[in-house]
């Protein structure tokens, strides 16, 4: 057992944990750690040249901070150095070594996204969660968010983002990228995720978020026409599903007052009271860990943060229901 230093017995006194360090240990007792550092092992530098590696644990702790946390390189290290809860979920005893600088996560970060880790980070707990009996088959609910980005030409290239678009949604226009979903209708839970940039319509990258065993798909208005979409028509499988996409607003009023528009109300009301669940998907990536806004240039980069994202928050949404303790 680590031996407690005055910093540790002096917070153990408090009479309040505060919910960053609850989150934080919810998360450190969930994450399979063993699991993740061996998927992340045989892209990791071997040590022959230059300083020596800091450990992986170390360092994917430190990436996860900086990604629930939104922060910079910087930022992060610095917070390391001052948040006890940091340093706690970090496992560091400054007696014996520092925090990892700026530049050693950076190299890290790179290491992770171009070899596409959090996407095998994202299926590897889906598999667990289904494996666990905790995501259902038989339904998905898809929707997309815009994820802003700088739309300033003030930088080094004198450009903006090329592959960021801008779009108009309502009477506002955004620039940025999509982050597409699919959710399953039974649980809630994440199990696909795909980006396009912001002008995509919704309904171009829904095949992708089915899964071959739906039988039923829930969306909303912008998901209107999808039953009928080559894509769609010419899979044995997706054609098959039942597409409850919910009408139009405005809509009910241009039907005739009595039976058939409260019947037409009441099944509206049922498909939106499940398609819901995709929004709670969307109030962890944008609320819980506040990325509204993209913090790379490029697509990928920025898919790799959000299925890290994604992931946690899985996690997050299993450990809330009491469903880790049987996983």
């Amino acid at each position: 057992m680590k031996q407690q230093t005055f910093t540790d017995i002096e917070y153990a006194n408090r009479k309040r944990i505060t919910k960053r360090e609850e989150f934080l240990k919810i998360m450190d007792d969930i994450i399979p750690w063993g699991e993740w550092i061996a998927y992340i092992k045989p892209y990791y530098f071997d040590n022959k040249v230059g300083r020596p590696a800091r450990g992986i644990e170390t360092m994917l702790r430190m990436f996860l901070l900086q990604a629930w946390f939104n922060l910079s390189d910087e930022a992060v290290e610095d917070t390391i150095c001052d948040s006890y809860a940091f340093r706690t979920f970090m496992k560091l005893d400054f007696m014996q070594e520092q925090a990892p600088d700026a530049t050693t996560l950076c190299k890290f970060r790179k290491l992770l996204v171009d070899n596409d880790i959090a996407k095998t980070f994202f299926n590897a707990i889906s598999r667990c969660l289904e494996e666990h009996g905790h995501i259902m088959r038989g339904g998905s609910i898809v929707d997309a968010t815009i994820i802003e980005s700088a739309s300033s030409t003030k930088n080094k290239s004198g450009k903006r983002d090329p592959e960021m678009h801008q779009t108009k949604k309502g009477n506002q226009w955004h620039f940025g990228m999509k982050t597409h979903i699919g959710v399953d209708a039974g649980t809630g839970y994440i199990h696909s995720v795909t980006a396009t940039a912001a002008n995509e319509h919704d309904i171009t990258e829904a095949y992708k978020l089915i899964r071959d065993d739906d039988e039923v798909v829930y969306g909303d208005a912008g998901y209107l026409g999808l039953d009928k979409r080559n894509e769609i028509k010419t899979d044995p499988l997706l054609s098959k599903i039942d597409y409850r996409i919910n009408r139009r607003i405005g809509s009910l009023a241009k039907l005739p007052e009595g039976i058939a528009r409260e019947f037409e109300r009441y099944q509206e009301h049922r498909k939106s009271s499940i398609r819901v669940k995709v929004e709670y998907a969307f109030l962890l990536l944008k609320r819980r860990f506040g990325y509204t806004k993209t913090v790379y240039r490029g697509i990928s980069k920025n898919l790799h943060r959000i299925r890290i994202l994604l992931c946690s928050a899985n996690l997050l949404m299993c450990a809330k229901s009491g469903g880790w303790l049987a996983v």
